[in-house]
């Protein structure tokens, strides 16, 4: 199978609980659970292959030039680590069918799961950190809905926000740290920078990305001091903390360590980073755990701890470390899912998770406990089960370390951490289920359904079997994801077996264990001392540090976002002057190397013209219908300035805008009114004054400079200019750009300008349902100043232009290939001719005869230019690529035909259909009942004819 279609299955196989849950909860779980089941075949269908030392690899050229490759590769790492996403993800699913209530939306909470699940099997699988980065954040993501799961619970909102504050501020930091790494190898491929040690560890960035990525992998592996998120994720459903706990969310950070260690690790900088903060979390968690009386959070201590061991081992930089870690990630997870399991039973049936409220449930839940048990010596490390395996590996590299010349520092600390572990591990046995029954218990406990320990028992039996047969059940898996884990070098000898002599790991395990036995006993009087002790309280600091945050972000917001469009203006514009006199005074110019054009009368008096209008709606701006005719002013003289330029396309643009924004603004100012407020004051003006003088000194400046210099390396223009017929069969170089070279930029346009025209269609809509309609309706003409309503020789001159602008319109589409013209001033041309008829003879007239729904045209434009760029993908081609060709058909010479012209129809329609739906939407507002013409040239003068004064009829009948 397919890495792709393993990647997918998660997230396609997503959508289904959410649908069948309509049939029943089991066909929700069973989608869920067939989704799992389908990915894990398809996983060990590769696994031979992988487990032969090759490398199974899915490759696809995404996006090249930005490094964005969809690529997949499982090696022995990554088979690990999705061997364990999916199997125990198959157990959760199965586990959470029948630990989740009827209340519960079970449906919505597969298809969680399974989102969770896919981003993780992408971290996994990704042969590229860009796409990693992806995933990355989806698990962050899909982990807050898992986490706030029970949206009804306060601690479930919180422990959701605050898991995605850290692991998401983390992701961010990594990002960084990914792109420098990308950059140092010039590459984003995995398999690429994995080979490239000595140049990474030689680079000057290797610090800055070191630590930057490791932020990310300690925020999500709950190193210290982000540990603090983990136990608030216990406000999770169960099934959520067995499997974030176990396989999935804090192993990320774990995998990335793991992933990254033959290129990042062997330096002091690792060591000291990495091996620490592992020990100083590894001692921490444990202390925490021992004292917690909620039994997740003792388990979720618990996790916090075994996490710093495996970060240790892995930032030794050893081999055998490394292999230890590889080992301990096994074990972990298989006993800590199935304690997670055990104890959201004795929850589920007792309705309590506080230890102090329990005991003696051994006697009403015998198979509860004997899972528990077996699962929690694993735990405690104590033979024959397969947590004492890596737990020995793991002592025996702490005698072995040194740090800073220290040689017992070390296992002194790993020697505590195992002690606590073993007296927290008892500590669950112990006063959950041993000693007399109470019958106080918030409800009566027993064993479950065979639904809800089914998993955890299958869990606990690889416990004991990885215990005494080790190298036989997962030994070949241990040395070919070890193997990954080092670069591919040879692994050093190890023996995974329980009895390795009488060495001093084995002293430290028996001291550990009887320290904990010693450690459970005095428990009570050790409970009193650490509630006793100050300490500084995580959640507090986190709040304080989110709520200071808060208040600084709100500060600068209202400062800064006040809803004064001249101050956001002022910033922007001042900031960029900034910087472009920083990059003026900082860098070097060269001497000019041509002569300016010698101006003649007519330029200049259309410049003085443009720098007139400009002044005067300065001036005059707080006069609305002035300063709509002088910004159209300003307009034609651009216009007249780019043919003048030999630009006539974008001439022919500009003007054809002009006339549609005139329009649509005089619209809109028919319902504002004329003058608007003094709202600046004298020192504002001042303000806006300079800065727009040295803006627009330095943008003329930087203007006229270019113009007197050549360009010492060749221009996108020349390419265009080169390649605009022979590889995009038109000779106009302008529209060749927009439906070619630069057609996903049009594509985008015409979207925006579909979403704006939909958003006014969507305001008006809203408007109109509320008082203002009946405002409008109410409201009457002046009529002395408004004259005719549809003046008689507008309506006959628009009658009679209408086919001549369609004409014109479909004249100026055609030939845009090769001449100026194209689908967008075509568009544009044949609005501005429907707009003739909606000024001249009414918006009732040209409704009714309207035969087509502007938002069709719009849709349509948009896919319509959307399958001509899919259409280059069935030729090898990028999107939006077109072709051509020359085709006779008799008796007709033979013509040129491009794929273009297809992007121009979608283009004419998007643009025909947005200006349309804004004139129909802003027309509206004018619209009267009543209004229909009836009479010749559907001119009614008992409506349009203004009334005559009082006392005229009265002197005409006398």
């Amino acid at each position: 199978m397919s890495l792709f279609l393993i990647a997918a299955l998660p997230f396609l196989g997503a959508v289904f609980p959410a649908l069948l849950i309509r049939a029943g909860r089991n066909a929700a779980a069973s989608a869920a659970g067939l989704t799992s089941f389908l990915a894990l075949v398809g996983l060990l269908i590769n696994a031979p292959a992988v487990m032969r030392g090759e490398l199974v690899t899915a490759r696809f050229d995404w996006i090249p030039l930005l490094g964005l490759n969809t690529n997949f590769m499982l090696d022995g790492l990554g088979l690990l680590f999705a061997s364990l996403i999916l199997g125990i993800g198959l157990l959760i699913i199965l586990y959470a069918r029948f630990y989740l209530s009827r209340e519960d939306p079970m449906g919505q909470f597969y298809t969680y799961l399974l989102l969770f699940q896919g981003a993780m099997v992408g971290i996994v699988l990704s042969d590229n950190i860009l796409l990693l980065l992806i995933f990355w954040e989806l698990t962050s993501l899909s982990s807050f809905l898992l986490i706030g799961y029970w949206k009804h619970l306060p601690a479930g909102r919180q422990g959701a926000r605050m898991a995605l504050a850290v692991t998401g501020s983390g992701g961010l930091a990594m990002i960084g740290g990914m792109l420098i790494l990308g950059n140092i190898v010039g590459s984003y491929d995995l398999s690429v920078i994995l080979q490239n040690k000595e140049l990474i560890q030689a680079s000057p960035f290797y610090l800055p990305a070191l630590i930057l990525i490791l932020l990310g992998c300690f925020t999500k592996s709950a190193q210290f001091p982000f540990h603090f998120w983990l136990p608030h994720a216990m406000a999770a459903p169960t099934p959520v903390s067995a499997y974030l706990h176990s396989a999935t969310m804090v192993k990320a950070g774990l995998f990335l360590m793991a992933r990254m260690w033959p290129v990042l690790a062997g330096t002091p900088e690792w060591f000291y980073i990495v091996a620490t903060t592992g020990l100083v979390t590894m001692v921490i968690g444990a202390a925490i755990a021992l004292f917690k009386d909620d039994l997740k959070a003792l388990l979720a201590f618990s996790t916090v701890s075994h996490l710093g061991l495996i970060t240790m081992l892995l930032g030794f930089g050893t081999k055998i470390a490394a292999v230890a870690a590889v080992f301990h990630i096994i074990n972990h997870a298989t006993f800590k899912a199935a304690l997670f399991m055990t104890a959201g039973i004795v929850d589920h049936e007792a309705h309590t998770r506080d230890i102090k409220r329990l005991g003696g449930l051994r006697h009403l839940m015998p198979v509860t406990f004997t899972i528990a048990l077996i699962a929690a010596l694993s735990m405690a490390g104590l033979p024959p089960l397969n947590g004492f395996l890596s737990k020995e590996m793991m002592l025996e590299e702490t005698v072995h370390t040194v740090w800073n010349h220290s040689h017992l520092l070390v296992p002194g600390l790993a020697l505590i951490g195992a002690l606590f572990s073993a007296a927290y591990s008892f500590r669950y046995i112990a006063h959950v289920f041993l000693g007399p029954k109470r019958d106080d218990y918030p409800a009566h406990p027993h064993d479950p359904g065979v639904g809800m320990w089914l998993a955890p028992a299958f869990l606990v039996v690889l416990v004991v079997a990885i215990g005494f047969f080790s190298k036989a059940i997962v030994g070949p898996l241990v040395a070919i994801a070890s193997t990954a884990v080092i670069g591919g070098d040879k692994l050093p000898y190890y023996s995974l077996k329980l009895w390795h002599g009488f060495t001093p790991a084995l002293y430290m395990s028996i001291a550990a264990t009887i320290g904990g036995l010693i450690l459970l006993a005095l428990h009570r009087h050790a409970e009193r001392l650490w509630n006793a002790a100050p300490r500084p309280e995580a959640k507090v600091i986190f709040d304080a540090v989110i709520g200071a945050a808060t208040w600084a972000s709100r500060t600068l917001s209202d400062t800064l976002h006040n809803g004064v469009i001249s101050r956001y203006a002022a910033i922007m514009v001042a900031f960029t002057v900034g910087l472009g006199y920083y990059a003026y005074s900082t860098g070097t110019i060269s001497v000019p190397t041509r002569v300016p054009l010698p101006a003649t009368i007519i330029p200049i008096i259309g410049w003085i013209c443009l720098v007139g209008a400009t002044v005067a709606i300065m001036y005059f701006h707080r006069n609305r219908l002035l300063s709509l005719v002088l910004i159209g002013v300003v307009g034609l003289i651009v216009s007249m300035a780019f043919n003048y330029l030999s630009a006539p396309d974008l001439a022919l643009t500009q003007i054809s805008v002009e006339v549609v924004t005139m329009i649509l603004l005089l619209l809109s100012l028919n319902f504002m009114p004329t003058v608007t407020p003094v709202d600046s004051t004298n020192a504002r003006k001042v303000r806006d004054a300079v800065i727009s003088v040295f803006a627009g000194l330095g943008a003329g400046g930087l203007i006229y400079a270019l113009m007197l210099r050549d360009f010492a390396l060749p221009t996108i223009s020349d390419f265009h200019l080169a390649n605009s017929y022979k590889g995009g069969g038109g000779t106009n170089v302008v529209n060749v750009i927009l439906v070619d070279f630069r057609g996903f930029d049009t594509f985008g346009e015409i979207i925006v300008l579909g979403i704006a025209a939909l958003v006014i269609f969507a305001l008006t809509e809203s408007v109109l349902g509320t008082k203002v309609r009946a405002y409008l309706l109410n409201r009457k003409p002046h009529w002395p100043q408004s004259g005719d309503a549809h003046p008689l020789m507008m309506v006959v001159a628009t009658r009679v232009m209408m086919p001549i602008a369609l004409m014109v319109g479909a004249y100026i589409f055609f030939r845009g290939h090769n001449q100026p013209g194209g689908g967008f001033i075509a568009g544009l041309v044949v609005a501005i001719a429907y707009l003739m008829q909606y000024m001249a003879s009414g918006y009732t007239w040209a409704i009714e005869r309207q035969r087509f729904y502007y938002h069709g045209s719009i849709g349509w434009g948009v896919l319509i230019a959307a399958a001509t760029g899919v259409g280059a993908w069935f030729n090898e081609r990028p999107f939006l690529t077109s072709d051509f060709g020359y085709i006779h058909w008799p008796p007709l010479e033979e013509f040129e035909w491009a794929t273009a012209i297809l992007f121009d129809t979608g283009v004419f329609l998007a643009v025909l259909g947005a200006v349309m739906l804004a004139l129909d939407s802003l027309s509206r507002f004018a619209w009267q009942p009543g209004m229909v013409q009836e009479h010749a040239m559907d001119i009614n003068p008992q409506r349009d004819d203004p009334p005559e004064p009082e006392g005229e009829q009265e002197r005409e009948e006398a």
